[in-house]
């Protein structure tokens, strides 16, 4: 009997009745306070000022359904003439407190069994086979293979299946009347209140009871008319950033960075000359629902108030504490003064095309615009960027004898026709671009604002990742932009469109740049160069660092040795590409860094540089997970550390020394014992044959035909032991020598704690 919430409203036949709201457009907020100001944030918020004069004691802000949380958590109502904020009423969201019968009207849920059983108490008047039937609904019942008194017995047959059916109960005065429910073809709800809260569930239910908006009734004291500014934060587009980069005309130097800022206007009203801020970071920010009433179970004490005895207890005294508290100090909020300096010293570019044209000054930097025009033409004969040019990379240029037509794009041009109208700051970690005009966005449509108009230090080279550029482009570069941040505030996410020669070369997506910070940029890929690597791995190896008495501390490590190869066409002057090589490990280091290698996330941007002239170049890259531990000095390992050390050219004639006589006594203590232990093998193996033997014997022992045969198993059994009884006599010999030369090992160990000199090698290992 399960259906759809559609099926389910045909079923009940209701009317209207009015309450369903058609499909509009509303704003966030109604109210008669117009927009002054909107900060748009990159986590999906805007912060939101009105400001105005109510002629009464009630402020009235309509509010859409699904904004009215957000409102709540962050309304803040100023009076500017000293008047208050009261309280702040709003009607209970029906939702929360309507029939039960409401809760099963979830998208994909409910049937019409669990609807009429929701409306127990209702007053319904159900269309059946036989008839109308009027009651309020008691029950609804699931029934199994039971069948039905007023249909026509049939016996059911045994592969048939079960038959599911409900029954619903009505009750009318003093009578209950019983009905299946596949006998109802419909019914009508008796009660317009749940008649109505049923259709505002199917509203929201199809996506319109979100839009439905709310009025929140702020009540203000004082006087009759008041000045208001009303602040409130709600969920808003995140604004986008994009930038342009020009490059450089030599491939390094000053390039010009702009930022743009793409600001969407989904309120649902006009935001006319209103002040607007953009803002960067990460705020947080988060939903929670302050509309909805929630109860609480509490315990019912109400059996333990019967049963509660008094009982006699002593009487005490006590002093009565002085319960007067100071009262708190006001909190003080702290205005970022950094932001106020940098926001006084951050000033937008010249405008110099916004100059006014009867200006004297504006007509000189025109003419001197244009006679800088005039000198660069012809001087882009450079491909994409141009470090690395000429007719090896597809570059050809105009024909021989015919003047380069003129840039359409040029970094003046850029410069002059853009004027960035916005201010930055840094308010709580944040940088929050503030607009120097008021703007104007219409409901329903984008704009774009221009943030940021400056020369930073930039770049043209090559990156190779590994994998490479593509599929296709498995060992080739890209070509990047390399720029640095020299701004105060971040620089946010977005894509970048690079320009050279005049014109569009290429576009990358940029991360977080944050101030003082290098960024690196993708825009092109490079086909004519080719990059390699060879990987070597030169397992575990150890060096002696010190030693204390009879312990032996010990530099322990594995390497890796990795060979980044380039090659491209011959140039006439040096050129580089930047290789990123990923980490071995997390716990692995650079024996040596290459000159001009930066650090990344797990990994390392390491130039490899071709010469003038030149076609190719490697960089071989050694890493090394150096570890401590310690050593006995009767670890097996232990005399070929200190051998090691002994042949070490840094170690002084005095550690020399002190160290041959210890080296010599552990490495005859060694002889002595491979010699213990091979006596040792010799003598379980003569224990094993005259075991075998004595088996023989007692096998052959009541044998008469064997005697010879026992004789000789016999002088071989006397073999066995005497040979055994000698090996005995060796290894007793021997462990007496061995403790001699212990004894007279520990003395020197005794006081000993020598520090192996720091190798030559350790700086640059052997390759």
């Amino acid at each position: 009997m399960r259906t759809s919430l559609f099926a389910v409203a045909l079923l009940l036949g209701l009317p209207t009745l009015g309450c369903a709201t058609s499909r509009g457009s509303f704003g966030a907020a109604d109210t008669d306070l117009g927009l002054e100001r909107v900060v748009l944030y990159r986590n999906g918020i805007g912060y939101f000022e009105r400001a105005g004069k109510v002629d009464d004691d009630v402020l009235r802000i309509k509010v859409r359904r699904d904004q009215v949380n957000d409102l709540l958590k962050s309304l803040t109502v100023i009076d500017r003439e000293s008047g208050q904020a009261v309280s702040v009423s709003m009607p209970l969201d029906p939702q929360s407190w309507a029939n039960a019968a409401l809760s099963t009207l979830g998208p994909g849920r409910g049937s019409l069994a669990e609807v009429l059983d929701g409306l127990r108490g209702t007053e319904v008047l159900l269309r059946t086979s036989a008839g109308r039937l009027r009651g309020r609904v008691v029950m609804v019942e699931q029934v199994l293979n039971e069948p039905d008194p007023s249909a026509r017995i049939v016996a059911p047959s045994s592969d048939e299946q079960p038959s599911v059916d409900h029954k619903v109960t009505l009750v009318n005065g003093d009578d209950l009347s019983v009905v299946r429910l596949s006998k109802i073809s419909g019914f009508t709800l008796l009660d317009g209140d749940v008649a109505l809260q049923l259709n505002r569930r199917l509203d929201a239910s199809a996506g319109e009871g979100m839009f439905q908006q709310i009025e929140v009734e702020i009540r203000l004291a004082g006087a009759k008319t008041h000045d208001l500014v009303v602040s409130y934060v709600v969920e808003a587009p995140m604004w986008k950033p994009t930038y342009r980069v020009v490059l450089p005309k030599e491939g390094e130097g000053k390039a010009l960075l702009q930022a743009w800022a793409v600001v969407d206007n989904t309120s649902g009203e006009d935001w006319n000359q209103v002040g607007m801020s953009l803002t960067s970071g990460e705020p947080i920010a988060f939903r929670y629902d302050l509309h909805t009433p929630r109860n609480v179970n509490r315990a019912d004490l109400t059996e333990s108030g019967v049963r509660r005895r008094a009982v006699v207890a002593l009487g005490e005294t006590t002093y009565d504490l002085d319960a007067v508290m100071d009262e708190a100090p006001e909190e003080e909020v702290a205005r970022d003064s950094w932001g106020d300096d940098m926001a006084k010293a951050e000033a937008a570019p010249e405008p110099v095309a916004a100059a006014k044209p009867e200006a004297k000054t504006g007509k000189k930097k025109r003419r001197a615009s244009a006679r800088r025009l005039d000198e660069d033409k012809g001087a882009y004969e450079r491909t994409i960027g141009g470090v690395v040019g000429g007719e090896d990379y597809g570059g050809g240029g105009p024909a021989p004898g015919a003047p380069p037509p003129p840039p359409a794009v040029d970094y003046d041009g850029l410069r002059r026709s853009t004027q960035a109208k916005a201010r930055a700051s840094s308010v709580a970690g944040m940088t929050r671009f503030d607009l120097t005009e008021r703007v104007s966005v219409p409901n329903g449509s984008s704009t774009m604002v221009a943030i940021l108009n400056r020369e930073v230090e930039a770049e043209e080279t090559f990156l190779f990742r590994p994998g490479g550029a593509g599929m296709g482009y498995d060992t080739n570069p890209y070509r990047v932009v390399r720029f640095k941040n020299s701004s105060p505030f971040v620089l946010e996410p977005g894509p970048l469109s690079i320009y050279a020669g005049g014109s569009f070369v290429g576009e990358g997506l940029s991360d977080t740049v944050g101030t003082g910070t290098s960024a690196t940029v993708p825009f092109a890929v490079e086909p004519s160069i080719m990059v390699t690597s060879n990987a070597k791995y030169k397992g575990d190896e150890m060096r002696l660092i010190r030693i204390i008495r009879g312990v032996l501390e010990v530099e322990q490590f594995s390497r890796t040795e990795t060979t980044w190869n380039v090659r491209g066409p011959r140039q006439d002057k040096a050129w580089k590409v930047l290789v990123r090589h990923n980490q071995a490990g997390s716990n692995y280091e650079l024996v040596e860094r290459p000159e001009g290698t930066e650090d990344l996330p797990n990994a390392y941007l390491v130039p490899v540089v071709v010469a003038k002239g030149k076609t190719e170049s490697e960089v071989t890259l050694v890493e090394q997970t150096p570890s401590r531990t310690t050593v006995s000095i009767w670890d097996g390992r232990a005399v070929k550390l200190m051998a090691t050390l002994l042949l070490s050219a840094e170690l002084t004639p005095e550690m020399r020394k002190t160290l041959q006589p210890i080296v010599d006594g552990r490495t005859a203590i060694g002889r002595i014992d491979t010699q213990i232990d091979g006596l040792k093998r010799q003598q379980v193996e003569l224990d094993q044959r005259a075991r075998q033997t004595r088996e023989n014997l007692e096998a052959i022992k009541k044998d008469p035909a064997a005697s010879s045969l026992r004789k000789k198993l016999s002088g071989r059994l006397d073999e066995f032991t005497k040979s055994g009884d000698k090996i005995g006599r060796q290894i007793v010999e021997l462990q007496s020598q061995r403790l001699e030369k212990k004894i007279e090992l520990e003395d020197l160990l005794q006081d000993l704690d020598l520090k192996a000199p720091k190798a030559k090698a350790d700086a640059k290992p052997k390759q």
